[in-house]
């Protein structure tokens, strides 16, 4: 290819941004992300907005490198045979490739009356109806939780730490699934202490949602005057409605250099991409990763090499449990939890070192692109490539 390089990355996320920045590292590249937003929402932290904590924003110019243009827009179709972006606007942006990193969401929910009854938390303008939903509520009236994941955990024990109690969590499971059983009995014993009520087990999954309570499978109705639905995750089906291949849930279907399966033009970071159908857990962490892989790829390609496939370890999960307590839970690089856990103080101060860090490496790349890394996972991704494959595990005399 001659000339300048267009690239339009959709999605100013972790790893719209990223990919963004570390794509300046070629003088000849032209970089635009398309944001809904003017601002960078740093999602780890919407739950401390809800609690008044933190208010959960960044300036683009803080985290953008200066050649990158910030196009404030929605996507409304990706052209893909013509390598065009339409906006919702009726602006067209056309490209040279594309990295497709819309991120996600709380999933639409299914059960009668949450869309009607029920706030979210996942995005920037659902956390702020939220805050200002609480913010109304008359001192003492119950607030019920849906979701035992990090988001409903961290957001549970911010409204209790604040001061907003009773609460409720309604797990409809176990409570943190993630977590080693020994970072879980911690996570429940903090709860205790915080006042929240934990509901958990099979019959704790909802049913329906009314305008004063939640009621489970079991039979039980939780009352409560405001329900937080944080249950399930959903993608935008932008790459749906586009002809693009996805997954089941929508997220873009790549190969393992994150390469659409469609278009060698396309590219897709963070929680929108699903490479070979086996989807990475949705974290900050790897959609940071995941958007510098796939600059990579793409500058891989402009340099006529071939891009290596992603690799990303895992190396742990914090979670928040009020303002001065969490549990940063150790993993193996397979994503397995470890017995070993910090909690705590300690365990917060981890925690709070990771939000920063997860945007101080966007900066540091803004600044020095090409500098950001990351452990690789040693294999495991690929022996799971391979198992789910049918091809036999190598043994001695195959490995030689």
């Amino acid at each position: 290819m001659s000339g300048n390089t267009r690239v339009v990355v959709i999605g100013g996320g972790y790893a719209g941004v990223m990919a963004a920045n570390r794509l300046t590292l070629r003088d000849d590249v032209t970089v635009t992300v398309v944001n809904p937003r003017p601002s960078f929402v740093a999602r780890l932290r919407l739950h401390q907005l809800v609690g008044g904590s933190h208010p959960a924003t960044v300036r683009y110019e803080e985290v953008l490198a200066e050649r990158v243009r910030l196009a404030v827009g929605s996507v409304d179709r990706i052209d893909a045979p013509a390598r065009v972006v339409t906006l919702e606007s009726g602006a067209t942006l056309p490209y040279d490739y594309l990295v497709y990193a819309v991120g996600s969401t709380t999933a639409r929910p299914e059960v009668p009356g949450a869309l009607a009854h029920a706030h979210q938390v996942a995005e920037l303008e659902a956390a702020e109806r939220l805050r200002a939903a609480v913010a109304a509520l008359p001192a003492g009236a119950p607030v019920t939780v849906v979701g035992a994941g990090p988001t409903g955990i961290e957001t549970a024990a911010e409204l209790a730490d604040g001061g907003r109690r009773p609460v409720s969590l309604v797990c409809g499971g176990v409570l943190g699934p993630y977590l080693h059983p020994r970072a879980r009995r911690s996570a429940a014993r903090r709860f205790a202490a915080l006042g929240v009520t934990v509901l958990d087990g099979p019959g704790t999954r909802v049913t329906e949602v009314t305008e004063d309570s939640v009621r489970l499978a079991d039979g039980r109705a939780v009352t409560g005057r405001l329900t937080v639905w944080t249950a399930g995750f959903g993608v935008p089906d932008l790459a749906a409605r586009s002809g693009l291949s996805t997954d089941a849930a929508g997220r873009l279907l790549t190969d393992e250099t994150l390469t659409s399966v469609d278009d060698g033009r396309i590219v897709a970071a963070g929680d929108g991409a699903a490479p070979s159908d086996l989807p990475f857990r949705m974290s900050a962490y790897v959609a940071g990763c995941l958007g510098a892989h796939a600059a990579d790829t793409v500058l891989a390609r402009l340099a006529a090499r071939e891009p290596a496939p992603v690799d990303v370890a895992f190396n742990a999960m914090c979670l928040s449990l009020g303002r001065d307590t969490a549990i940063f839970q150790i993993a193996h690089k397979d994503d397995r939890p470890m017995r070993i856990y910090v909690g705590g103080r300690p365990g917060a101060k981890l925690k709070e070192l990771a939000c920063a860090l997860s945007v101080k490496h966007l900066t540091g790349e803004a600044r020095k692109p090409g500098t950001h890394s990351w452990q690789k996972d040693g294999g495991h991704r690929a022996r799971r490539l391979r198992e789910r494959a049918g091809v036999p595990a190598a043994t001695p005399e195959h490995a030689a």
